[in-house]
């Protein structure tokens, strides 16, 4: 089956949980497109973005590196980061290797596609934007925090987000795979600062609202602290309504098992426990509720099962050929 035989499957997000999520779908055949944020400002990323004046390139590497098909010390190597050295030291390699080749080519979306043919990656990786953006919320209580590393640290409840500048142009090829979609997976990952800061780029919430393809919500396992504290799941659903301004989606996949308890103490020192799944409510906000058991756990750190939801998802497309 050729590229444009497969369904076309679009993932929006960034973060870790997009990473873990596109290793178990690049096995399938689906023409994966991974559309990412570019509002990171902290670490290795942050420090690229301050002093080269590109967008930060951590969550594009981590993603890149999911979709690769090269040999392990390969991305070993790409994944790298300095633990020594003045300068050096926080850097990841393959965030070096991006900024490097974006001053190569003058562009940071060519650097990202000729990264993706460096190593052999399955799919096609897009920034939100082809420039930074400014992540800023506004909290409860009426004031506002600039910076998407500041956010989770205020101590306040956030009312919303928004980017700064107003106007942010997406790339002509994000819309189109979007428009083209037969499955858009939204999540998993950090609500506010890694989902949101993509759709609120004004013409990717538009096109993503009217998209014609089944729409699929992956909500966390944990509440996170500054972020999403005490949320259920229709929280997580009601805030991306709110931002919306409309309901948008068609299904949520949740988890039904059981945190061990040893994980939920872990948990607890971050102030973090299990999301609660309200299912009824869910229902009445429209969705489609599946749930299973879509968690793996790796040295006690709770992550969604890429090969379990992996598959789920593949079987949610509409009209695929097997």
């Amino acid at each position: 089956m050729t590229t444009t035989q497969l369904p076309k499957v679009v993932i929006i997000g960034g973060g870790t949980g997009l990473s873990v999520l596109l290793r178990g779908l690049k096995h399938y055949p689906v023409d994966i497109t991974a559309i990412v944020t570019v509002a990171d400002d902290g670490g290795s990323s942050g420090r690229l973005r301050d002093e080269l004046q590109i967008p930060p390139p951590g969550d594009i590497r981590n993603v890149l590196a999911a979709l690769s098909d090269v040999e392990p010390l390969v991305e070993e190597l790409f994944q790298h980061r300095f633990n020594k050295g003045n300068n050096l030291i926080g850097h990841s390699l393959g965030n070096l290797i991006l900024a490097a080749m974006t001053n190569i080519t003058g562009d940071f979306v060519n650097a990202i596609r000729e990264m993706s043919k460096v190593l052999n990656v399955r799919g096609n990786v897009l920034p939100a934007a082809n420039r930074s953006v400014i992540l800023n919320a506004e909290m409860e209580d009426g004031t506002i925090v600039t910076g998407e590393s500041k956010i989770p640290y205020s101590g306040k409840k956030i009312k919303r987000v928004f980017l700064t500048p107003e106007q942010i142009e997406p790339l002509p090829d994000t819309l189109d795979v979007i428009r083209e979609a037969d499955l858009i997976i939204i999540g998993p990952g950090s609500l506010y600062t890694s989902i949101l800061p993509n759709l609120l780029v004004p013409k990717i919430g538009e096109e993503v609202r009217k998209a014609t393809a089944k729409k699929v919500y992956i909500c966390n396992v944990m509440t996170q602290a500054g972020e999403t504290l005490d949320f259920s799941a229709s929280d997580h659903v009601k805030a991306l309504y709110e931002h919306m301004d409309c309901s948008f989606m068609d299904t949520i996949l949740v988890n039904d098992e059981e945190i061990p308890d040893h994980i939920k103490v872990i948990y607890e020192e971050e102030l973090a426990k299990p999301v609660h799944f309200d299912i009824e409510t869910l229902r009445s906000l429209g969705l489609e509720v599946i749930f299973d058991h879509i968690v793996s756990y790796e040295n006690n750190v709770i992550r969604h099962d890429t090969n379990k939801v992996a598959k789920l998802l593949y079987e949610m497309i509409p009209n695929k050929n097997k």
